[in-house]
């Protein structure tokens, strides 16, 4: 499968060298507007630097690795669709909902294949949890906890354009819940804090806070985000239910322990997404290679995307009225 990579920044490189890597597929094009980066990561997977023309619209290309801005998204998917390729798309496809369903009807009228990159749903551990979960090793899962904290937070002039915390960070924890639970959730409840940087705060967004997700039948997730974690990448999820609780907890640098007379010593979490994610990346796009290669719909999907970002807007709602946000 040929690919064009549009993006050459940090998750750019992350996706690109996956796709070098693997023997069935090849980077052809990637594009970017700086050109120095394009280059350099042109020559590291074996492409060549091309316009977002070539890399979406030239007849060798199979599939397009969208890994630019947010707010170039969903226009670069209405591209790629309309092209004809296979398309992956870092998330989210829009900060906008109403941006993203006229994307999503552009891809429904065309017939494209789209995957949204939740790659939490491809990680080993997170993915066991849910076939535990999916076999009934607990019952239905009553209450599910999840928590995501960052080891420190970003630049502000990430904030600005990041659409804040809800919709750039714990999106991925909206889409987890949702693949968890197995029911759509119906209220939205969350609180927020600039605690970790005032800055954040003085921008118009959060640096710490929690929500709370309720589906019809009364089942509960709850999310706990913050923008610093002094001990590393937290990354953690519990589901309880009748028949017990399951739990998948955080990868260590080394499973070398040091047992002495002040108690139990352990290495380090691993600091950050490279690091924690680098298996899930991998296994996210061996998913959108099999899919695509057999005509199949790829998961997470379009529809998967808009309902994370319906869960962001209204906890972002949320937390700005003070109130209960009900989902249509």
């Amino acid at each position: 499968m040929r690919f064009g990579v549009i993006g050459a920044g940090r998750i750019g490189k992350i996706h690109a060298a996956n796709i070098a890597a693997r023997g069935d597929c090849e980077v052809r094009f990637v594009a970017d507007v700086d050109e120095a980066a394009a280059a350099a990561l042109a020559r590291a997977t074996g492409g060549a630097v091309g316009s977002v023309d070539e890399a979406v619209g030239a007849a060798e290309i199979d599939a397009v690795a969208i890994c630019a801005p947010t707010d170039l998204h969903a226009d670069l998917i209405e591209k790629a669709a309309r092209a004809g390729k296979a398309i992956f798309c870092e998330k989210p496809i829009d900060l906008d909902a109403a941006r993203i369903r006229r994307c999503l009807e552009v891809v429904k009228e065309t017939g494209a294949a789209l995957m949204v990159g939740f790659n939490r749903r491809f990680d080993p551990n997170f993915a066991t949890l849910k076939a535990r979960l999916a076999a009934g090793a607990i019952g239905e899962a009553e209450i599910v906890s999840i928590t995501s904290r960052d080891p420190a937070p970003p630049p502000l002039s990430y904030v600005a354009r990041s659409g804040g915390l809800f919709r750039d960070m714990m999106i991925h924890d909206f889409d987890m819940a949702r693949f968890l639970l197995d029911e759509e959730p119906v209220a939205v409840a969350a609180m927020g804090s600039a605690l970790v940087d005032p800055a954040i705060g003085e921008a118009g967004d959060v640096d710490t806070a929690a929500v709370i997700l309720e589906t019809k039948s009364g089942r509960i997730a709850q999310i706990s985000n913050s923008r610093r974690a002094s001990y590393g990448y937290d990354q953690r999820i519990e589901a309880h239910g009748a028949k017990g609780m399951i739990r998948a907890g955080n990868v260590r640098e080394t499973t070398v322990e040091f047992a002495g007379p002040q108690g139990l010593v352990a290495d380090r979490i691993q600091h950050f997404f490279l690091e924690r994610y680098a298996a899930a990346y991998r296994a996210e796009l061996d998913a959108f290679v099999t899919a695509s290669r057999a005509g199949q719909k790829p998961r997470p999907d379009g529809e998967d995307g808009l309902k994370a970002s319906l869960l962001a807007d209204a906890a972002h709602l949320s937390w700005r009225t003070g109130r209960r946000v009900a989902l249509a």
